[in-house]
């Protein structure tokens, strides 16, 4: 009672929840996997409240839990089971855009600002911020650069760690470290706003960043295109990479089971015809004098002539790309709204995708014949969603006793193939016992030799990577 009211006092009584209803949303993961109670939820408007909430809470012995969008799939930032007394700090009253320089081509923004409020900024200001994601419209700043956030445009712009250009950070003490540089280039000894980017909130709570923008993109050229397997997405892939370069910004692969979870659940989603693969593809053109759409049609006509490609649709117009993009994207959703799966998140070089695809298919044909399996991903940067789902009529619930060894086999396999057991979504509660199979022990402790340097106590984020 004693912290809640030192909480209140610095936060104000509105920002500190602590009836069950009002934390709820907070203390559950975007899967609905893990609900654990947290003795407050905190919601900040400042930098300031942010280093209040760490020092009291610091000072209770009082672990705290920094959360964005929870829209994470790692349950990397709801409370954990069995820690000591937790608080979610969120940040989502912190979402301001708070300055754009379109000379130097940066944003500044608050952590609690969402991918979509910052994309919207840029292009007001006739630029591109281009990481993108399904939960976009949620998904904040902080989660994503904590979290490294990957996304559908990595294999052109890069992922979050790309378009940090600085950080403001509140340490485990509640010092404010001011990194918000925008500078390009700063060689004045070690890079630290690098530690905070993909530390999942153990190092840090990332309140403000600087961040990089690209030229706008004047306009598209948007295909799906069926095609008989992951050999043969791999041979269009490398045909659109040589023919069009940078401008190839979006590239995915989805099996026919993913493609079919899209069309059921995307609002008034369709297939325009059936194959065993399909594949997403977009190229940009940031000047009017690039003709993507000719482009396009030539490198498809030729994978079209020589067999590479069964069939393709090029959209005709916003209307028909963003009906084409809405079938990826609603993938996500449909498979948790039909019952979840056991959800792996893996990658491997790019010239072994076809092959890790099959053994994954073998693999899970052997050992769990009953399962269905559903595999997506971004291809151009060897990036696989691998899901296990349970037999028709069941639950996820179903597969609990066999869970953990799925898991192991799929994560096996991907760093047997020179992989990582996790490739975009982090650590969080889920990939634990990933990182202790796979993690020479050089790096586990040099990552715990950090942990304890920043945080000797304990606070950040209790329970989570290690």
């Amino acid at each position: 009672m004693e912290l809640l009211s030192a909480l209140r006092a610095a936060l104000g009584d509105k920002a500190v929840l602590t009836e069950a209803a009002d934390r709820a949303g907070f203390e559950t993961d975007w899967r609905r996997l893990f609900s654990n109670p947290a003795l407050c939820v905190l919601l900040p408007e400042s930098t300031e409240q942010v280093a209040a909430s760490v020092r009291l809470c610091a000072a209770a012995g009082v672990g705290i839990v920094p959360q964005g969008g929870n829209t994470g799939l790692v349950a990397g930032a709801v409370p954990v089971a069995g820690e000591k007394r937790q608080v979610v700090l969120s940040l989502r009253r912190m979402r301001q855009v708070l300055q754009l320089d379109p000379v130097s081509d940066t944003i500044l923004v608050q952590a609690g600002a969402t991918l979509q409020e910052v994309q919207e900024a840029a292009i007001a200001a006739g630029r591109l911020f281009p990481v993108s994601l399904a939960a976009e419209g949620t998904a904040q700043i902080g989660g994503a650069i904590s979290t490294n956030a990957g996304g559908l445009q990595v294999l052109s712009y890069g992922s979050m760690r790309a378009q940090v250009l600085g950080l403001e950070v509140v340490l485990p003490d509640g010092r404010i470290w001011d990194g918000l540089r925008a500078l390009r280039k700063d060689n004045t000894g070690f890079d630290l706003k690098q530690l905070f980017i993909g530390a999942e909130g153990m190092l840090g709570i990332v309140t403000s960043a600087c961040l990089k923008l690209a030229p706008a993109v004047t306009d598209h050229a948007t295909a799906l295109v069926g095609l008989a397997s992951p050999g043969a997405a791999m041979a269009l892939f490398q045909a659109l990479r040589a023919q069009s370069g940078a401008a190839l910004t979006l590239c995915e692969f989805l099996a026919r089971p993913a493609m079919e979870l899209g069309a059921a659940h995307a609002q008034g989603g369709r297939l325009p015809f059936q194959a065993e693969a399909y594949m997403l593809v977009e190229l940009s053109a940031h000047t009017a004098s690039e003709n993507n759409l000719a482009r396009l049609e030539e490198v498809l006509a030729a994978a079209l002539e020589a067999g590479i490609a069964q069939e393709a649709v090029i959209a005709q117009s916003e209307r028909e790309r963003a009906d084409l993009r809405a079938l990826r994207e609603a993938v996500s959703d449909g498979e948790l709204a039909e019952g979840g799966a056991v959800k792996h998140d893996i990658a491997v070089p790019l010239a072994l995708i076809p092959e890790t695809v099959a053994a994954i298919e073998a693999l899970v044909g052997t050992k769990y014949p009953d399962c269905r399996l559903n595999i997506f991903g971004h291809i151009g940067d060897g990036n696989l969603h691998v899901n296990v789902r349970p037999p028709a009529g069941r639950t996820l619930a179903d597969l609990s006793d066999r869970k953990a060894a799925i898991t192991a086999d799929i994560e096996g396999l991907a760093v047997a193939k020179g992989g990582s057991f996790s490739a975009e979504h982090g650590i969080g509660q889920m990939r634990i016992a990933g990182m202790h199979a796979h993690k020479a022990a050089i790096e586990l402790e040099l990552m715990r030799r950090l942990k304890e340097a920043f945080d000797p106590q304990g606070v950040l984020n209790p329970g989570k990577m290690f």
